[in-house]
């Protein structure tokens, strides 16, 4: 396959690196730009794929955009490819006068208007071929918007999810003993850092309801530094019961030594990966109406879709599966067979390389 593409990212999580990876297997001659201390770096240079250290100060790096400049010019790529703001302002600059194919990768819903000057460094500007978005949710955020009664074109926003695979989440779960979580805990995970949009003082205000004499424990994995937010779960009649575990780089093996993962979202969310890393190793999730997250759940089959901004619906779901073990039990596979069936790697870069194809026949 006779296309050559540079890809711009910040970071490469396991599905963005095994992209990476994979195109590079079906022949795409690509070359990664990504900082040296990003965590799946060595997985690209054991592939064999070509990649060359770049860490962007922010949307507009002098640096940065001369650096991607010369590999531009080094290269001759057919398409630029850049996976988050900072990527994308700066590759655009990079590629000014550049004759290839931009394609911008979108991860979450919203902050992008026509009335919005930083919009049109980004994803409104006009050689930007292709945004792809991580969730439908983020295409029809698109497809809504409207510049003097014009539509957004429909081809220029299109769907690719971010693909998994099993074989990636074979840590052994850990005991949660250590933790203080009894043997026979209906324990709850929850990976999020402490984020207004993410909701997590609903989800503590949801404990509040609980009853007092329930084995119910909650897992709460990732930053949280809000004062608030910490004095709303000291006054929970349950706070004995929520365990704050910090930033943890084994969460993935935590969420699978739970009963249920969970993410309160309230606005904007994109296609959670911590939900995907929890249902692929066969936990269920309550997941709120927001964004792309009922795009992983089946309601009911592989996991619950409840309101945002309601302390009740979380605490309603919560006692839902866990008077109904056996309800859990068959959510389990289900959630697993979800993910393998329609959120696999493999299709992630069998449509990039269609992608790739339609753009460098003129097509797109």
């Amino acid at each position: 396959m006779n296309i050559s593409c540079l890809a711009v990212a910040s970071y490469s999580d396991l599905p963005e690196t095994n992209l990476f990876i994979g195109l590079h297997r079906a022949g795409i001659r690509l070359v990664v730009m990504c900082p040296a201390d990003a965590p799946n770096r060595h997985l690209l240079l054991e592939a064999g794929v070509p990649v060359v250290d770049l860490s962007l100060k922010g949307r507009y790096d002098r640096a940065g955009v001369a650096a991607i400049a010369k590999q531009i010019h080094q290269h001759k790529p057919d398409i630029l490819h850049a996976f988050n703001n900072k990527t994308v302002s700066n590759s655009l600059l990079a590629s000014k006068g550049v004759p290839l194919k931009f394609i911008a990768y979108r991860g979450i819903v919203g902050n992008v208007s026509y009335w919005d000057p930083v919009s049109w460094t980004t994803y409104l500007h006009p050689r930007v071929n292709v945004i792809v978005c991580v969730a439908d949710a983020i295409r029809r955020y698109f497809h809504a918007m409207r510049f003097l009664g014009l539509p957004f074109p429909v081809r220029k926003a299109r769907t690719i999810y971010k693909g998994h695979d099993p074989s990636w989440y074979t840590a052994q779960a850990p005991e949660l003993g250590q933790f203080g979580v009894p043997e026979k805990a209906f324990v709850i995970g929850c990976a999020v850092n402490d984020r207004p949009r993410k909701g997590l003082d609903y989800l503590v205000k949801a404990t509040y309801f609980l009853p007092l004499d329930a084995p119910i424990y909650w897992l709460l994995i990732g930053k949280i530094g809000n004062p608030k937010l910490s004095k709303l779960i000291a006054g929970s009649p349950n706070a004995d019961k929520i365990k704050l575990l910090g930033f943890r780089r084994d969460a993935p093996a935590l969420i699978k030594s739970c009963d249920i993962c969970i993410l309160p979202s309230i606005k904007r969310e994109g296609l959670p990966r911590a939900i995907i890393e929890g249902m692929i190793q066969g936990v269920p999730a309550v997941v709120t109406n927001s964004g792309g997250s009922p795009e992983l759940v089946e309601q009911g089959v592989s996991g619950l879709i409840i309101p945002p901004k309601s302390p009740g619906a979380i605490a309603e779901a919560v006692m839902t599966l866990y008077e109904n073990p056996h309800k859990v039990a068959e959510m389990k596979c289900a959630a697993k067979q979800r993910i393998v069936q329609h959120f696999n790697v493999a299709d992630t870069i069998s449509q990039h390389l269609a992608l790739y194809q339609e753009l460098v026949a003129g097509k797109g």
